[in-house]
């Protein structure tokens, strides 16, 4: 693990709900875990007037997201950490002189021994990215000529294509792509990192993860939840970018990708650019009609609770046709996987929340047991990477009794039965990923820009072609009725229970 070094983390839109909610708790995380550098200041910074004292209150003392974690903790240990934060007024907006700005981190770093090492987080809308950009570098706080400086930005990178690109430009116009930190929160939790082991360590799965022994592959991201009070945003969204161009296609790399050189970074990221390099882009009308599928969900009960369809959500128009149901079949086009059908689907109002890998095997070429029953119940590696993290493997055992009858058991393993590890959260890893110069779990520029080719053809035929439509299906349930059509023969979507091993293949509606 490499050293923290001093130094001090600036947060642009330090007063918004990110910073209380997440990056707080996981910084105090990093601080009770001893993560963090003996010369460590947090300086925050927004248009909102508020001293050293308000904002400590804010997201520390006061917090709702600390209230539990603070309990477990003595006045002092929580002052000493409260002590370290610091807040500075930008001005009426991001568009300003940053003299007072680099004023203040000036005298904090002299004073607390940062060694001019900065990290600026920017908690902001993407169309603000470069304007804060261009104001850093004018101050100097961009040149690492002394202490190193880097900057993080949250998604969405980009609207499409092109909009990721302009944003890529504009950073690098004054901070080198080895400076920027585009960060995914689903790469920082740990078992979308352990697929890296799971497939490069395990000789039991390296030289099956092929297409001579993989039928297909099925990925799916579900939330019980609507939009919430995103209506606004997410009607101008939608599922696929919301989910897929990121999140999602960042897990399909890590699934396709071939094995890098050695753990380095820039190996690891090099061969993730290439598996999205790889993705058979769709783009004539007839093979997006057939292999995407769009859905939106309605007002229903459930389980007793009546909760409002999409259109009735507050910020979303009225006769809107966004995606809240995202379902994908695409192929990869290498010799690793060539013909192989991947399956991706992304919902809200779904019956579990849950976000799973499903590698399907394929039957023995021989079947010596066809009249067992066993032909239809496929061989599955399940990485489940939330809830109830872990890794189940469906196997056939032979039913006790006369004859060769056959039926599928679970191999599993589970993150919490390693009790005495503690799981890092998201953002509390990719933090001190950022801290130690380490970008392997940070999206690069053509990484953003190789998923967004893939995805702005789909987008673009939603938006424009012909017989497109978005289907109806009731908040509760696994999406619209024709989600299954996307399989080839008898096989169908994992419909997943809570618990990992949980195999109901329904769900509950009142």
């Amino acid at each position: 693990m490499r050293k923290v070094e001093n130094h001090m983390l600036i947060i642009f839109g330090a007063s918004g709900d990110l910073t209380a909610r997440k990056l707080l708790p996981a910084l105090f995380d990093l601080y009770i875990g001893k993560h963090l550098c003996e010369n460590f200041v947090v300086l925050g910074t927004s248009r909102s007037d508020l001293s050293d004292q308000e904002f400590r209150k804010k997201v520390v003392t006061n917090s709702k997201y600390l209230r539990e974690k603070l309990s477990d903790h003595d006045e002092n240990y929580i002052q000493s950490f409260a002590n370290r934060i610091f807040y500075t007024k930008i001005g009426k907006d991001y568009d300003t002189d940053y003299g007072k700005l680099k004023e203040r981190i000036t005298k904090l770093d002299k004073k607390h021994g940062t060694e001019k090492n900065f990290m600026f987080y920017l908690s902001t809308p993407p169309n603000i990215y470069e304007t804060i950009a261009m104001h850093l570098a004018e101050k100097g706080l961009a040149n690492e000529s002394q202490g190193w400086k880097r900057i993080i930005v949250e998604k969405p990178f980009g609207y499409s294509y092109e909009t990721a690109k302009r944003l890529n430009t504009g950073l690098q116009k004054y901070f080198n792509e080895t400076q920027i930190y585009r960060i995914d929160h689903y790469l920082g939790k740990e078992t979308v990192q352990n697929l890296l082991i799971t497939r490069f360590a395990n000789s039991i799965f390296e030289p099956l993860w092929n297409r001579n022994y993989i039928h297909h592959v099925e990925i799916t991201n579900a939330e019980t939840v609507g939009v919430e009070k995103r209506g606004g945003y997410y009607d101008k969204s939608g599922a696929l970018r919301d989910m897929f161009q990121n999140h999602l296609l960042q897990i399909v790399s890590l699934v396709v990708m071939e094995p890098p050189i050695d753990d380095k970074a820039e190996e690891i990221r090099n061969e993730k650019v290439k598996a999205l390099k790889s993705l058979r882009i769709m783009r004539d009308e007839e093979t997006l009609y057939k292999n995407t599928i769009r859905g939106q969900y309605l007002a229903s009960d459930i389980m007793g609770e009546k909760v409002p369809g999409y259109r009735e959500e507050e910020g979303v128009e009225p006769e809107s046709t966004t995606e809240t149901y995202a379902a994908l079949k695409f192929y990869i086009d290498n010799w690793r996987w060539k013909d192989v059908p991947f399956y991706v689907r992304t919902a809200k109002r779904m019956p579990t929340k849950v976000t799973e890998i499903v590698i399907h095997f394929k039957s023995p070429h021989h079947h010596i047991f066809s009249e067992s029953g066993v032909i239809d119940k496929d061989n599955k590696l399940i990485i489940r990477i939330q809830p109830d993290e872990g890794i189940l493997i469906k196997f056939g055992v032979k039913v006790p009794g006369q004859g060769f009858m056959v039926e599928r058991a679970n191999l599993e393993f589970y993150y919490s039965d390693l009790a005495d590890q503690k799981l890092m959260s998201a953002y509390e890893r990719l933090l001190l990923d950022a801290m130690q110069g380490d970008p392997t779990l940070y999206a690069r520029a053509d990484e953003v820009e190789a998923a967004w080719e893939f995805v702005d053809p789909i987008l673009a035929f939603w938006k424009n072609g012909k017989d497109v439509k978005t289907y109806g299906y009731s908040s509760g349930v696994w999406g619209p009725q024709n989600a299954d059509e996307l399989f080839e023969g008898h096989y169908s979507w994992r419909n997943p229970g809570e618990a990992l091993a949980d195999d109901p293949g329904f769900c509950e509606i009142n």
